[in-house]
């Protein structure tokens, strides 16, 4: 033989880690699946059954995983704010000021939702809506890290001056917030009215811009 092998007559039996592997595989076809249908159609008029079928595999299997249809999209959210949080943390280290910093953000953001319109989609129409019975809004711990950091930064931009210390830091936080929110889904709605001139990325980088230096010291 070319390599010396004999045949053995053996049966050849698969690795060890095959299980767990299409194991694995299921997991990752549910959270890709339930992203394209949620960001498709939207959370509410999507099934359990119609995500599973999606992704070639069984109901039995999304609830192993991820107990149920609001579980896995708490799961698409954390895991998809988990990257974005790890790429935006260094960047904002490295801005000499907060100012710079918080427009770093925002660039980061956008680029990252043009990639993936349907993560867009999904963060932008989904991540704050209430569901089922409870009266009480459930954000995610991506979201909650995200926050926390943008926080964080206008605390600092009050020590190093690019921000106003008679504002409160939290009450500026929910501005920053729903401003980039706010602009960012209007961009998706205007896009798919064939309008994507009314929000080009460069016009949402000044009125941003314009927005954070109206937070600046008086």
């Amino acid at each position: 033989m070319g390599l010396g092998i004999e045949p053995t007559g053996d049966v050849v039996k698969p690795p060890r880690h095959s299980k767990p592997a299409r194991a694995a595989g299921s997991r990752e076809r549910l959270l890709g699946a339930a992203k394209r249908l949620m960001a498709g159609a939207g959370y509410e008029r999507i099934s359990t059954a119609a995500i599973a079928r999606e992704a070639g595999t069984s109901e039995s299997q999304l609830v192993r995983y991820f107990d149920s249809k609001a579980g896995l999209l708490e799961t698409i959210f954390n895991e998809s704010w988990a990257p974005l949080n790890t790429r935006i943390a260094p960047l904002v280290a490295a801005a000499p000021t907060a100012r710079e910093a918080m427009i770093t953000i925002l660039s980061t953001m956008i680029s990252a939702f043009g990639r993936d319109p349907d993560l867009a989609r999904l963060l932008l129409f989904e991540g704050r809506r209430l569901r089922g019975d409870s009266a009480e809004f459930i954000l995610t711990q991506g979201f909650s890290d995200f926050a926390t950091l943008v926080l964080r930064l206008i605390q600092r931009g009050q020590r190093d001056g690019s921000f106003s210390r008679a504002l409160k830091p939290h009450v500026m936080t929910s501005a920053v917030l729903g401003a980039a929110e706010g602009m960012m889904r209007d961009r998706l709605v205007a896009a798919q009215q064939n309008q994507p001139s009314a929000f080009r990325e460069a016009h949402i980088r000044a009125v941003f811009s314009a927005l954070i230096s109206g937070l600046g010291p008086d």
